[in-house]
């Protein structure tokens, strides 16, 4: 079977001393559970696991409830250690309150029992831990599957990638359209947007929320301003309230709009964003034009190409923690912009279609950056950028 990268972080720290309540994070449907489940199988120590999935949000004791079970477990079969599961922990209200409460409790008895708690909501995970367990938690961050691990464990090739995207639970199903265009709608977007963002974030205008992701993962890979947004939505709000939408969705591992590299931060912040969606599925499946179709349209391949790349340093920036811009000025543009710690990458895109690239000149002769590249055609082949570990880069 196979196994993510995550498999062996997530495994040493299990088999780490007690010291820190592990928080797996991440989307819906990247295979979070399946890893754990993995590592579970493989260690020797005894754990008991939980979902809230079926649980009222309003049982908090359900927490605690879990918690008794795995104390009684230990003391009854007189365990040195039994490592606790919780997944979809951030369906429960007030759950970082709980947590911390058993999880003290257990630090003070001197109880062995180490925690680890799963959730596909990154909005009311970073919410639960933020006010609740600071000092008492380390993140493991999970995010879509990238080109290679979509080649290796399902014989994905590079533009079956960057059509279809990386959700493994589609990756059978791409020989069917209506199945698989099904799937990342009920399974991923519906289950997303009404689950993870409505149930627990109040919201005026449920309908107006939903428009501001289609119409965003539509022109993913576009600079589109909030203002030609709202002219296109019905029902539309003010551009605060858009830039809000936009801020969820962010956060829920779906859509983000990156901001123009800038040094200073009050004309990043005014900017017009660059609309990019986490997983090129959330694009295409707003598409109407089928695999070969695209494949075969130079101008809708560049657009699609250019979003898949996007899709991939979004998702590779959220797990390392990494900042993702464009660049533009006047005729001039870069399609990425990478920084971590001071560092700066510029990466420009080309598909087979014909594109300048006078603006990453531009760019390295005014900001210097640590590396300039572009992928696809005339430099770098994408299916090595694709398959490279991005933190090295830096």
């Amino acid at each position: 079977m196979y196994k993510r990268a995550e498999y062996q972080v997530i495994k040493n720290r299990l088999e780490e001393p007690r010291k820190f309540i592990q928080v797996v994070m991440g989307a819906r449907q990247i295979g979070k559970t399946k890893v754990v489940e993995q590592v579970l199988n493989d260690l020797t120590e005894p754990y008991k696991s939980f979902s809230a999935d079926n649980v009222p949000t309003t049982n908090s004791a359900w927490i605690s409830n879990c918690w008794a079970v795995a104390r009684s477990l230990m003391d009854g079969n007189h365990l040195d250690c039994i490592i606790l599961v919780i997944d979809e922990i951030q369906k429960i209200s007030n759950w970082g309150e709980v947590v911390k409460k058993e999880w003290d409790d257990d630090t003070f008895n001197n109880r062995n029992i180490k925690v680890l708690l799963l959730g596909s909501s990154r909005v009311m995970l970073f919410k639960g831990l933020s006010e609740s367990l600071a000092g008492r938690f380390e993140e493991i961050r999970m995010s879509h599957w990238s080109y290679k691990e979509m080649k290796e464990c399902f014989g994905f090739t590079l533009d079956q990638y960057i059509f279809y995207g990386g959700y493994p639970g589609a990756a059978s199903l791409i020989g069917d359209n209506d199945r698989y265009q099904q799937y990342i709608q009920s399974s991923i977007i519906d289950a997303t947007l009404n689950k993870d963002v409505l149930l627990d974030t109040p919201i005026s205008k449920p309908s107006l929320f939903r428009q501001t992701f289609e119409l965003g993962a539509a022109y993913s890979g576009r600079i589109l301003s909030l203002n030609k947004m709202i002219g296109a939505l019905q029902d539309a709000g003010n551009t605060s309230t858009l830039a809000g939408y936009l801020n969820l969705l962010d956060e829920s591992g779906m859509l983000c709009g990156l901001q123009k590299y800038s040094i200073d931060m009050a004309r990043r912040r005014a900017s017009i964003p660059k609309l990019q969606v986490y997983n090129n599925a959330l694009k295409m499946v707003y598409s109407p034009l089928t695999f070969e179709q695209a494949v075969l349209n130079r101008k809708a391949w560049g657009h699609i190409f250019e979003s898949g790349i996007g899709a991939y340093l979004v998702s590779q920036a959220f797990i390392h923690r990494l900042d993702v811009f464009y660049w533009r000025d006047r005729n001039d543009e870069v399609d990425y912009i990478l920084r971590k710690k001071g560092s700066v990458i510029a990466i420009e895109v080309k598909s087979n279609a014909e594109k300048r690239t006078e603006g990453l000149e531009k760019f390295k002769e005014v900001f210097k950056p640590k590396l300039a590249l572009i992928v696809g055609d005339g430099g770098m082949l994408a299916e090595d950028f694709l398959s490279m570990d991005i933190n090295k880069m830096f």
